[in-house]
């Protein structure tokens, strides 16, 4: 019996690329005392001769995504990070010009912004560049008031003066000791105002600016060795400096900040190149108090 004859396929394969999105690069150019941070998201997406790996399953012409990673962490390290745009071109022609089946390279580069932190002026303390949330709570029952300010989306960062040490250690402990680490966060702050409804409200707007400048100027001038510290200093210098404010509860995020191991393509790595993680993190809160006053900031 003569099987039927196999009817002519009616699918074909149109336009495909692959490659690795959003791969977080960041640069600290330590120049003496001043640091130069650059932190990048890097997208690429590899087309060409890649027929055969979505019809046959075969690899042979396909550059692992994992590889184009490396090379985004690598070049970090060996080109150094100009502006996006140059970057882009070094990746774009390296992956063009060093595999055959790859015929067009995509790079989508999100460069995220970063200013100094003025006062006091490390060289090497940084706040995001895109202004943080203001938030604001106000609580009145007919008899009683109380007013939060705050503010969340606050990003800043250490690139040194930062160690973590002499902790517990269980036996799934796996995180190295160390003197020198990118320290980084997303500031949520709320605080208290002492105003009960008596007399004069306080200046609310010069009030907000008063409070920031004191998160930031005591997280740049913490010699820290935890998060915990830094969190504590921030919340004293506020309650201490600004006396409107009875409470201050901080929930700061550690936005982890890993070395990459570049001794695989032969390079070191001496605290310049990092993987910037967003999660898991660890996530620190805390209340400080002016002496005598009660807490009072809901928790949640």
């Amino acid at each position: 019996m003569t099987a039927a004859p196999r009817p002519a396929p009616t699918a074909r394969l149109g336009q495909n690329q692959y490659g690795k999105a959003e791969t977080r690069v960041v640069r600290v150019v330590r120049d003496g005392a001043v640091h130069h941070l650059t932190d990048l998201n890097v997208s690429v997406a590899l087309s060409g001769a890649m027929d055969e790996v979505h019809l046959s399953g075969s690899n042979a012409t396909v550059l692992t995504t994992d590889a184009t990673k490396n090379t985004v962490y690598a070049f970090a390290r060996t080109h150094g990070i100009d502006s996006p745009e140059a970057f882009g071109i070094h990746l774009a022609r390296h992956f063009t010009s060093s595999q055959a089946s790859i015929h067009r390279a995509r790079i989508r580069i999100e460069s995220y912004g970063w200013q100094r932190i003025a006062e006091p002026d490390t060289g090497h303390s940084f706040v995001r560049d895109g202004r943080e949330v203001r938030t604001a709570q106000v609580e009145f029952d007919g008899t009683t008031w109380q007013v939060l300010g705050g503010l969340k989306e606050l990003t800043v960062l250490n690139s040194t003066d930062s160690e973590f040490w002499g902790f517990v250690k269980d036996p799934y402990t796996t995180l190295p000791e160390t003197t020198d680490r990118v320290l980084a966060t997303d500031v949520d702050a709320r605080w208290r105002y002492g105003w009960n409804g008596a007399g004069e409200q306080p200046d609310w707007q010069a009030l907000y600016p008063a409070v920031r400048s004191r998160l930031l100027s005591a997280f740049a001038g913490t010699y820290s060795y935890s998060l915990q510290q830094t969190l504590y200093a921030m919340g004293a210098r506020v309650v201490e400096e600004v006396p409107e404010v009875e409470e201050v509860r901080l929930s700061l995020p550690n936005k982890h900040h890993f070395l990459v191991d570049l001794e695989p393509f032969g390079l070191t790595n001496d605290n310049e190149v990092y993987l910037a993680a967003d999660r898991p993190y660890g996530l620190i809160e805390g209340t400080v108090l002016r002496e005598g006053a009660t807490a009072a900031i809901p928790t949640d």
